[in-house]
């Protein structure tokens, strides 16, 4: 069987198992603080859960990249989906026991499970070669589209699943979902195109050597404002919407058309970088990020809030998927593991610091307050982004 054909295999799997990987953050997210509300005693800790999700993220990063590294990615992308299944078993213990103490374990473990799904892209980018590379990462993030349908309809489904305690029975469908992905992820093969041996046992560069290349700086620089941005303003989104007086359901669907915002332009944003190239793409994303912040500061009507999430969405598909591409140009095969998980170390130890501070800021200065701190963010990477686009072009 030839590179390309296994490429296109690995591809096809990780999409899959993105599909069930990447529903488990959603259901923590949407059911994260209403348990907490049950279990804890103190109100400043009933959004805890879903925090701690983001720091194991971040956490989760680099040990994720050494164990796939170590043992090979279908080896670690199983071990890290039995994380998943024990996040969910933790987590539904935690409800079944009245503990928000081991409930909060849960929603960490499963942090660690979102660092390996969040690592499938880099790993279909892998699997193709040249021009195949950005469409590769784009048909991943697709499996993200899908994940963002599952998880929301698992959590209605089956919220109330076990009589008599409400939530458990989306976590232990949580955990059903990671042993789900298991069989998946056996499917994938190994020796995928652009990874031959030669480039393998190729001398590696240090990590601050790679650390030091200016565009894999900016690149890093580009994930973390335009996932850093789209989270610390999602997450103040839904507070700020039913503060000036909209319904907890407005609020749900603009949060649910913002996540399909996320990920819907996947199916060409591979197309538009191989086009136009990668720089373009992600400064069109951090563009459009800053104008859906004109948006939201144009009015506080229900359209205004829905319409600048919607471009939020779209600007963090177009600006997180280019800094992605980006990244995988900035190493060789051997040295991939760890520029790729130091990336995501940065990224989403960011994620994890917006989603703590968006509360407490939206709460001392505004919804108007959020978004104009959108402005500075995007032009500090805007320029170089088209610096370096005239450059390569």
């Amino acid at each position: 069987m030839n590179d390309q054909t296994t490429g296109r295999h690995n591809i096809f799997v990780l999409t899959a198992a993105q599909a069930l990987g990447g529903a488990s953050a959603p259901i923590v997210i949407s059911l994260g603080g209403l348990v907490g509300q049950q279990l804890s005693s103190d109100p400043a800790l009933v959004t805890l859960p879903v925090s701690l999700l983001n720091l194991g993220l971040a956490l989760g990063t680099l040990p994720s990249a050494y164990v796939t590294r170590r043992f090979g990615r279908r080896s670690g992308y199983m071990f890290g989906a039995g994380i998943g299944a024990l996040a969910g078993l933790v987590a539904a213990l935690g409800i079944f026991a009245a503990s928000f103490l081991v409930f909060c374990a849960g929603t960490f473990l499963a942090g660690f499970y979102g660092a390996y799904v969040q690592s499938y892209r880099f790993a279909a980018a892998d699997a193709a070669s040249g021009p195949d590379k950005v469409r590769a990462i784009s048909w991943v993030m697709v499996g993200g589209l899908v994940a963002a349908i599952i998880g929301p309809q698992l959590v209605i489904w089956t919220r109330d699943a076990v009589s008599g305690t409400p939530y458990l029975g989306s976590f232990l469908s949580q955990a059903a979902l990671a042993l789900m992905a298991i069989p998946v992820l056996m499917l994938l093969r190994p020796n995928p195109a652009g990874a031959s041996a030669a480039d393998t046992d190729a001398p590696a560069r240090s990590l601050m050597q790679i650390l030091l290349m200016p565009r894999y700086m900016l690149a890093v620089a580009a994930g973390i404002v335009s996932y850093g941005l789209m989270a610390f303003v999602m997450t103040a989104a839904p507070i700020a919407m039913v503060g000036h007086g909209h319904s907890v359901d407005h609020a749900a669907l603009g949060i649910q058309w913002h996540v399909l915002a996320m990920f819907a332009p996947s199916f060409f944003t591979g197309s538009l970088m191989a086009r136009f190239g990668k720089e373009r793409i992600t400064a069109l994303g951090l563009l459009l990020i800053a104008i859906s912040a004109i948006v939201a500061l144009m009015g506080l009507d229900l359209g205004h809030f829905w319409i600048s999430l919607v471009l939020l969405g779209i600007g963090w598909n177009f600006g997180f998927i280019g800094a992605t591409a980006m990244i995988t140009d900035c190493h060789s095969p051997a040295e991939r593991g760890m520029a790729q998980g130091a990336n995501d170390f940065m990224v989403f130890g960011t994620v994890a610091a917006a989603s703590f501070f968006a509360g407490g800021l939206l709460h001392a200065s505004g919804w108007q307050a959020i978004n104009w701190l959108v402005f500075p963010a995007v032009a500090l990477i805007l320029v170089p982004l088209v610096w370096q686009s005239g450059r390569r072009r």
